[in-house]
């Protein structure tokens, strides 16, 4: 198949980038070039905040109900359009046919969130100490949105980037990721476009990787974009942050994680079993909240790693574009050697693999479950992003507390208990945005405040946090009667 070719959406211009600069897109399954996309310069950048800052007066005057109508239209138009994104995904990402579904179900889901969002209250009446004078606390849109949007997820991680900012009137400059710049970035605007998004709403930047920084730093520093949002690494969502924070904008920064489950003495093995290897293997656990670390009691560790291995084991993996395949491959060959390198150091400091293996086959990495992990092992405090889980022993409920909270990270987490007061127990002592209660910890749903504690960031996308986020509190007062004043 020939490869895919792209153009800057600025405005309502697809046009090359400056000098006709292209840089391309790999196939991580097959290491063929998948797209041709712009390699845009600072210049591009600006030209695409310009766009975006002349849309925004008229967008953020639209009513809400054309607003919405568009929101749910694009929402429709990707559902009709799933089995494309389906091949996009395979092709851009590695990512399996559940996974692929699976986006398209919750891309569309944040999209109808965000139309729902817009018939919300939208501020408050408040208590004045002038009988003559009301007040009015008011939340209106921000302006230009820096939007970040990764590869893992593309297409949830793509729409949440600009999909609630959008409806509540803001316009946005949206950046994919490198690895998905046409999952996550082009084929989204070309849905919105076709929904009936203004031209100048939204507007799609893609650069080379060498280049980055530069492209980011571009964005972030223009004084028209007043919110940032980034979904990533915590390395980089650092250097987004600060830069941010240097222009004194505020951001949403949604980063890494190094999450556990833990598997209580009460609990059901069979389904834990179960809900562990979703939670880890799931898009070959390239997900912020897939479950690194799994804590089981001291006495039935050895058994739940012999159970959790083999069902890891008959996982299918391999070619994505299969449907048959569970897990597909990790994003490049340096992923699959960086994942290599915290294994093999963790199984000759005396780690024991349950499935899996050492050495990767280009960027396919067999889904693997690691005991006798230890603290002093990298593996036990590094995010691994990868197919792999470890399973650790816990003496007592405290033990495994503390260990939960022992890293620089706060995503998300989950108990597995039949004991729902036990699991309350537990959900208030740990320090983590999100956690799950007899659920593993893999969750997301638009209308819930999604963001982490620590390094895993702070914000929130979501539901009313997700309002408050893309929008500036104004008070405004109304006199009805002339007042008198001192002098």
């Amino acid at each position: 198949m020939a490869p895919l070719e792209h153009r800057l959406l600025i405005g309502g211009d697809s046009r090359p980038a400056e000098g006709g600069r292209t840089t391309t897109d790999i196939d991580p399954y097959t290491g063929e070039v998948f797209a041709e996309v712009p390699a845009a310069s600072p210049e591009d950048v600006t030209a695409a905040v310009d766009a975006a800052a002349a849309a925004f007066p008229e967008w953020s005057r639209t009513g809400v109900l054309r607003r919405r109508e568009i929101l749910l239209r694009a929402a429709e138009l990707m559902t009709d359009r799933a089995e494309e994104a389906v091949r996009l995904m395979a092709g851009e990402v590695g990512g399996t046919r559940p996974w692929a579904l699976f986006n398209v179900e919750l891309a569309a889901d944040i999209l109808r969130e965000a139309a729902g969002s817009l018939t919300a209250p939208r501020g408050e009446v408040l208590s004045g100490s002038d009988p003559d004078e009301w007040g009015f606390a008011l939340r209106q849109p921000a302006g230009v949105v820096g939007a970040f949007a990764p590869w893992n997820a593309p297409l949830i991680l793509g729409t949440r980037s600009f999909a609630v900012a959008v409806a509540v009137g803001n316009t946005v400059v949206l950046k994919p990721s490198e690895d998905a710049p046409v999952t996550a970035g082009y084929w989204l605007a070309g849905i919105m476009r076709e929904a009936g998004l203004p031209d100048g709403v939204l507007n799609v930047v893609t650069n080379e990787r060498s280049e980055g920084a530069e492209i980011g730093t571009t964005l972030i520093s223009d004084p028209r974009v007043r919110r940032v949002n980034f979904t990533g690494s915590t390395e980089v969502g650092r250097s987004i942050g600060v830069e941010a924070a240097r222009h004194l904008t505020p951001a949403v920064l949604e980063l890494g994680g190094k999450n556990s489950v833990l598997v209580l003495d009460d609990a059901d093995l069979d389904y834990a079993v179960e809900a562990v290897a979703f939670g880890s293997f799931m898009n070959a656990g390239q997900i912020c909240m897939s479950a690194d670390r799994v804590l089981v009691p001291e006495g039935m560790r050895v058994e739940f790693a012999r159970r959790l291995g083999e069902k890891v084991a008959k996982l299918p993996y391999g070619d994505p574009r299969d449907p048959e395949t569970a897990i597909g491959p990790v994003i490049n060959e340096q992923a699959a050697l960086r994942i290599r390198g915290l294994v093999e150091e963790a199984v000759r400091a005396g780690a024991v693999p349950h499935c899996g293996g050492l050495e990767p086959r280009g960027t396919l990495y067999a889904p693997t479950v690691l005991d006798n992990v230890t603290a002093r092992q990298r593996i036990h405090s590094e995010e691994i992003f990868g197919p792999v889980t470890t399973v650790l022993g816990y003496e007592s409920v405290d033990q495994a507390v503390e260990v939960v909270n022992d890293t620089p990270y706060g995503l998300t987490g989950g108990v597995i208990t039949e004991d729902t007061r036990r699991g309350w127990s537990i959900a208030q002592r740990v320090r983590t945005g999100i956690f799950h209660i007899n659920d593993q910890s893999v969750g997301d749903q638009p209308q819930a405040p999604f963001g982490g504690m620590k390094d895993s960031g702070f914000g929130h996308f979501g539901g009313r946090n997700g309002v408050e986020a893309f929008t500036d509190t104004r008070w405004v007062t109304f006199r009805e009667r002339q007042a008198r004043f001192p002098f």
